[in-house]
């Protein structure tokens, strides 16, 4: 059998102000080729599959119009999950039509956690493939709120609200155990030892050490994982898997390759993984120099691309003299080129240490970076953090569901 496991599409994402609907349509428009080309027979869509629970209407268009397009190919599943961007609700609303489809959504954990079991069937009727379909657990899918409790009394019980979770995930899945078809469970976390290309936010209280590799439940032959957005194997496993974005989405992932992953099934036993690239709609593009060297690059990359969508560019030019009106000198040079200019950063040389301390700009934080500035500034005790910071984080996902 052969499955696709692909994660973090963002649909609707704004970039410093820009919507990213070609973009996405291009990459969708490659995976639907790509798994009528492969003969893929399943698809699993491990969380994010949009950006924030509001999505603009373009973003649902694409959305269904995908699902439109592979049903009508050998793909007979589709399994799709909500991540830590996803509205529950929003993903949830059309599940019983899209199940008619033999496309299974799960935008929320379920209780019992056997309900996440899917027993994917041929056109026989027959088992063909289990899916444990989990998706983002939301803080109160994980623990009781209790009173007194403080902030590590809190990490401690969502890592073990998850792990509980996946345990009774094996539990549901014994009874298929001897059943010859491919077993997978799929997440939306963070696991030990998983790498990104930026700070990529926590999405629990505490450390990113939520669950490790090896305490997934051995029942499945394969962990399909989403949220970190570089494709990658963890804990020396290449049976548990993060398959990484569908586009980069953000400057620190430009030198990231894209992909998606391919897996081939000879009954449970996985006998496969290949990476397939998926091509590039638009290049983001970092250039750090003098100004002499940054205008160099600019024109190289103004020649380089000239077929493609116009790249959109950041550059920090380093100097040690002042270079009056550089944000208008820099968009005058670039006005009839084939790229947008969307950052413009200096970076002083040959100043004192105090001048060349870095200086952050609001658009390059998260807005969980400037609350904690905002506390630090306030002069809130170090006990206090963590538990301002997870109420804060709640309050974040409460309103990114509401879009």
């Amino acid at each position: 059998m052969k499955i696709l496991h692909t994660s973090d599409w963002h649909l609707g994402q704004k970039f410093i102000s820009r919507d990213r609907e070609e973009e996405h349509r291009l990459a969708l428009n490659w995976l639907a080729q790509t798994i009528e080309q492969e003969g893929v027979e399943l698809l699993l869509v491990a969380g994010d599959v949009f950006d924030i629970g509001n999505p603009p209407n373009y973003a649902r268009a694409l959305y269904y119009g995908f699902l439109k397009k592979i049903i009508r190919t050998k793909c007979r599943h589709v399994v799709i999950t909500g991540g830590n961007h996803d509205s529950p609700q929003m993903l949830d609303a059309p599940r019983e039509l899209l199940q008619i489809l033999d496309v299974h959504v799960v935008g929320a954990a379920t209780e019992p956690s056997a309900d996440e079991i899917n027993i994917l069937k041929n056109e026989n009727g027959e088992p063909e493939a289990i899916v444990a379909a989990v998706p983002f657990l939301r803080d109160q899918d994980l623990r009781r709120t209790a009173s007194g409790e403080g902030a590590q009394e809190r990490i401690e019980r969502i890592k073990e609200g998850i792990l509980a979770h996946y345990d009774a995930i094996g539990l549901a899945a014994e009874p298929f155990a001897k059943l010859n078809i491919p077993k997978i469970v799929m997440g939306h976390l963070c696991v030990t030892g998983a790498e990104s290309s930026e700070k990529q936010d926590n999405i629990y209280l505490g450390n990113v050490e939520n669950i490790r590799a090896d305490q997934f439940p051995s029942q499945f032959g394969y962990v399909a994982l989403g949220h970190i957005h570089r494709p990658q194997a963890i804990g020396g496993m290449k049976q548990v898997r993060y398959c990484g974005s569908l586009l980069p989405l953000s400057f620190s992932e430009t030198k990231d390759e894209k992909s998606v992953t391919l897996l081939e099934f000879d009954g449970q036993k996985l006998e496969r993984i290949s990476l397939l690239t998926v091509p590039i709609g638009r290049r983001l593009k970092s250039i750090e120099g003098s100004l002499e060297e940054v205008q160099e690059r600019l024109l190289t990359l103004n020649e380089r691309h000239k077929d493609e969508l116009p790249p959109w560019v950041e550059v920090t030019v380093t100097t040690d003299r002042l270079i009056p009106n550089l944000n208008g000198l820099l968009h005058d040079f670039t006005k009839d080129m084939h790229l947008d200019l969307l950052k413009i950063k200096l970076n002083h040389e040959h100043l004192p240490l105090d001048v060349q301390m870095p200086h952050e700009q609001l658009e390059d934080l998260q807005p969980i970076d400037v609350f904690r500035k905002k506390l630090e500034s306030a002069g809130r005790p170090p006990e206090d953090m963590e538990e301002l910071v997870a109420t804060f984080r709640e309050l974040e996902t409460w309103m990114r569901e509401r879009g």
